[in-house]
């Protein structure tokens, strides 16, 4: 056992932030993973008492506890709840970094996330290849066969979990060339757009139509060919190395004006937000980051700024809408209102509120992959919800929730669609220009 001095997360945690934690328990009813499993462990006052046994030497760090760690989806729920003002974020986040050498993973499995997370999620051309050959899995009949006769399940009923959450690819991919968008009507105004990683290849019909409304709201829209990934499934792992130096990249591929950059992914908007915390050790960039981060606006926030003219009538039959709250707008980025303010403003929807829409879909960023049991669990709460409202369509800020939700209204067969609030304004102004 170590002794208190030798405690390793001494090094790691800012310990007023650690026992800023009075296990008051407001979080409890916040977090997905204590709604699911009722153990204390699997809450965040749980995984912080983990983190203070360790640190008072009480308990030493083994392959049970960093489970414990390893499956909070970092959703950040618990972060609004606390009345102590408890970063729980920023707590789980440095945990993770620094238990990397003491995990019991083999050779195959070290090089695996060390390709993942340092090779393939830095080079977008790696991932445009695997989403190559992602569309033949699914063109060729491959995935239909293996889904009918349900063969995974027979090998691992994790990897058929896995196998059950590959995305749905919508169109084209969107690709981050340089271009530039000019609007039809008066330009009053000039963004930068980010592309992000995963969006613009699963989701290419949405990106375009996030050009399309900035187009309407008078925007010209960049997109600058050297932006990367934003750095947050990296975090999220624990890797914070490889997830510095995206941030650093992307503060760089933004330097060329000071323009706002627009992001149509909570979960990007929220990285994105925070790289000032996140390379404020860092002489060079330290600056920079608060800056930059002082240019990023989620789309709905712009919409809602500039005051999109919205169509005022629609061809279609009248829809049933709800909404989930992506957990990185409305917890870290503090976004509720801004999405439902714009749903309701839209000609032939009615709106109608989720029960638990704060409560995190399961989603994760990665977590749906690492930890698919419990994403499925959470998942499966979420979809009842959904169907209870009788909605046509559920509308999401984050590319990992549409697909996630997406997977589980495919599992349970309904007939509900998922969109964002660019594609509901875009299929607007294509009626009333038709």
């Amino acid at each position: 056992m170590k002794t208190l001095n030798e405690s390793p997360v001494r090094d790691w945690l800012n310990e007023e932030d650690l026992y800023k934690c009075v296990h008051c328990g407001f979080c409890l009813q916040s977090c997905p993973t204590y709604l699911e499993t009722g153990l204390e462990t699997e809450s965040p006052r749980g995984r912080i008492a983990l983190m203070k046994a360790v640190n008072e030497s009480r308990l030493e760090i083994d392959e049970s506890v960093i489970g414990h760690w390893d499956l909070c989806i970092q959703c950040r729920a618990c972060e609004v709840a606390c009345p102590s003002g408890v970063p729980y974020g920023s707590l789980i986040e440095k945990t993770l970094e620094n238990v990397e050498p003491y995990r019991q993973r083999n050779k195959i499995s070290k090089f695996i996330r060390s390709v993942v997370l340092k090779v393939i999620v830095k080079r977008q051309n790696i991932l445009s290849a695997m989403f190559i050959g992602l569309r033949l899995y699914s063109a060729t009949g491959v995935q239909k066969v293996l889904r009918k006769t349900r063969l995974l399940e027979f090998v691992s009923k994790k990897l058929d979990l896995i196998e059950r959450s590959t995305p749905l690819i919508h169109g084209k991919s969107f690709k981050s060339k340089g271009q530039y968008y000019k609007p039809e009507k008066e330009q009053t105004a000039v963004v930068n757009l980010l592309s992000g990683c995963v969006m613009p290849l699963v989701q290419g019909d949405q990106m375009r139509a996030v050009v399309e409304v900035l187009k309407e709201t008078g925007t010209g829209v960049k997109v600058p060919a050297d932006q990367v990934c934003c750095g947050a499934i990296n975090s999220h792992l624990g890797d914070m190395d490889s997830s510095r130096q995206l941030a650093r990249d992307n503060i760089d591929a933004f330097n060329s004006n000071q323009d706002p950059i627009v992001v149509a992914s909570a979960g990007c908007g929220a990285r994105m937000k925070e790289y000032s915390s996140l390379l404020s050790s860092d002489p060079e960039y330290a600056d920079k980051a608060k800056k930059f981060g002082e240019r990023v606006l989620d789309l709905h926030e712009y919409i809602r700024e500039k005051q999109i003219d919205l169509p005022t009538s629609s061809d279609s039959e009248p829809l049933l809408v709800t909404y989930q709250d992506s957990c990185h707008l409305g917890n870290v980025q503090g976004i509720k209102q801004a999405p439902r303010e714009i749903i309701r403003r839209l000609p032939g929807v009615e709106f109608k509120e989720l029960k638990d829409s704060n409560i995190c879909c399961g989603a994760g960023g990665a977590y749906m992959v690492t930890q698919p049991e419990m994403s499925n669990k959470v998942l499966s709460s979420k979809i009842k919800n959904i169907q209870d409202t009788g909605a046509d369509v559920v509308i999401t800020s984050n590319p990992g929730c549409y697909m996630q939700i997406e997977s589980g209204i495919k599992k349970y067969g309904l007939d509900i669609k998922v969109k964002y609030v660019a594609e509901m304004i875009n299929e607007l102004c294509e009626q009333n220009k038709n």
